[in-house]
């Protein structure tokens, strides 16, 4: 998306991007309406159930989050000097060499931060995974719908466990995005 020109680039950056947008809670609806259509039930034959099921968690957390890692990957891709890239061509490097080699190389420490940062935000996300999964005590509960729960039926003291965990979780979390961020790019190899 950031280094070949394609029919309807922006039509097709708006819709991955979409979910940055939209509620959660109407994400959550989205993906609920997907996964208990004829399409849900094909993949329940199979023995993938999504909806009140631990993989609903993963998938509405991956929807939540995907699109901020395209985003920032993105990003890092478009930052590369495109004189490398010339550069790389000219040297005889095919389109998966320059990615192989040049690009992803130069991109490492952006892509470990985002796939942490996606992480993270995973850890506290709430509302498409209530709507896609519910909140069942030791079956679908994440660390903020324990918080929820606790807090619910008064607590308080269990909820601010789950709550320093989340935070916890998080600041380590952010210490290793400033990490990856402050370090310098790999060595091309050639």
């Amino acid at each position: 998306m950031t280094h070949i020109n394609i029919p309807f680039k922006k039509l097709i950056q708006s819709i991955v991007e979409l979910p940055l947008s939209l509620p959660y809670l109407l994400l959550g609806l989205c993906l609920l309406i997907i996964f208990s259509s004829d399409f849900g039930k094909v993949l329940k034959s199979y023995g993938f159930k999504v909806v009140f099921d631990i993989n609903g968690i993963i998938i509405a957390q991956c929807f939540v989050n995907l699109p901020f890692v395209i985003k920032l990957i993105s990003n890092a891709f478009s930052e590369i000097d495109k004189r490398m890239l010339l550069v790389a061509g000219s040297l005889g490097a095919g389109k998966w060499k320059l990615f192989s080699t040049v690009i992803l190389p130069l991109s490492q420490n952006a892509i470990i931060s985002a796939l942490i940062l996606a992480w993270s935000r995973a850890l506290g996300e709430f509302g498409a995974t209530l709507m896609l999964v519910g909140v069942t005590r030791m079956k679908t509960e994440t660390l903020p719908a324990s918080i929820y729960l606790n807090v619910s039926v008064g607590d308080n003291s269990m909820a601010m466990a789950s709550a320093i965990m989340l935070l916890l979780l998080s600041l380590i979390s952010s210490m290793g995005i400033h990490y990856f961020e402050s370090k310098k790019p790999t060595k091309l190899r050639m």
